[in-house]
């Protein structure tokens, strides 16, 4: 059974089918957040700040860090972002980006083990990443796409992701610390989207011996009561094989999923975690302790 290790400068996270689901928080990215993107092109990271703590707090094991803002300096910006993220949280981060230097430029920085976002099976991509993951000793995010695309077909995309795994033990990369992508589709568009991924992931765990994550929210897009959907598809991947998610931890209801995932397939020792988090407090736990009145009656009542 693999386990993918991955470090900061004081905390371990181990993914594998026998851990927790691993929930890798997905905030700290600017695609599609106009007022980020041109926060950290300025060189402010306040709202940066508050998506650390908030998915922290949330219940995130990980975090991913992607700095792809048009026409800024990547590299530069990427790598400020991690050491700044490293000064503000010990949870392990997952270096997100699609520029070879800027990727560099984050594992130089980086405190720790970190997990590399992302690799895909194109010959070109897999020479220039792989000698990185060796280097710099990470592990790696590979993504079952090649040079044709992305098939509709689970079969050629598991093919993929095992020419993946080859190339990275050809450059002296272990199984254990390659996290497969088995590339999500929406649901809306593509019927068999979730039979597919479900499909993958069995193999990946059964034949392959890897573990796997995935953009969670590609699954409901363009459907009502997204939430919903999201959750119930990470319950369903867990159970398929699937050990982490880059998602948005500040979702209840995809918590509240993946939680539970947790509980039946006996990743939750005794039900602890999901116990603590949603046990309903007795009524002096949720006023704050025993209540002024009933102490002044529990004084009378000895008084007399």
């Amino acid at each position: 059974m693999a386990h993918t290790v991955v470090t900061s400068h004081k905390k371990k996270v181990v993914i594998g089918n026998d851990q927790p689901f691993c929930i890798i928080g997905e905030r700290i990215n600017p695609t599609g957040r106009k007022k980020l993107a041109a926060e950290m092109a300025d060189g402010d990271f306040s709202t940066v700040e508050r998506d650390v703590a908030a998915q922290v707090q949330a219940g995130a094991h990980m975090l991913d860090v992607n700095a792809g803002i048009p026409l800024a300096d990547e590299p530069a910006i990427l790598a400020q972002t991690i050491k700044l993220v490293q000064e503000l949280t010990d949870v392990p981060l997952s270096i997100d980006s699609s520029i070879v230097e800027a990727l560099e430029r984050g594992l130089e920085v980086y405190q720790g083990k970190p997990l590399v976002n992302s690799v895909t099976g194109e010959d070109e991509r897999l020479e220039q990443v792989l000698p990185l993951i060796k280097k710099y000793n990470a592990a790696v995010v590979a993504i079952s796409n090649d040079e044709t695309g992305i098939s509709e077909d689970p079969n050629v995309r598991f093919e993929v992701a095992k020419k993946i795994v080859q190339r990275a033990q050809d450059h002296g990369i272990p199984k254990e610390d390659i996290v497969v992508d088995p590339l999500v589709m929406p649901i809306g568009a593509l019927g068999q989207a979730g039979r597919q991924v479900f499909h993958i992931l069995n193999r990946l765990r059964d034949e392959l011996d890897v573990n796997s994550t995935c953009g969670a929210s590609n699954v409901s897009f363009g459907l009502p009561n997204r939430h919903g959907l999201n959750a119930a598809f990470l319950a369903m991947a867990s159970s398929n094989g699937m050990t982490s998610a880059i998602m948005n931890p500040l979702h209840e209801p995809e918590m509240q999923g993946i939680l539970a995932a947790d509980v039946l397939m006996g990743t939750d020792q005794d039900c602890l975690r999901w116990i603590k988090r949603y046990r309903e407090p007795s009524q002096a736990e949720a006023s704050g302790g025993e209540g002024r009145e009933d102490r002044r009656e529990r004084r009378r009542r000895r008084a007399s």
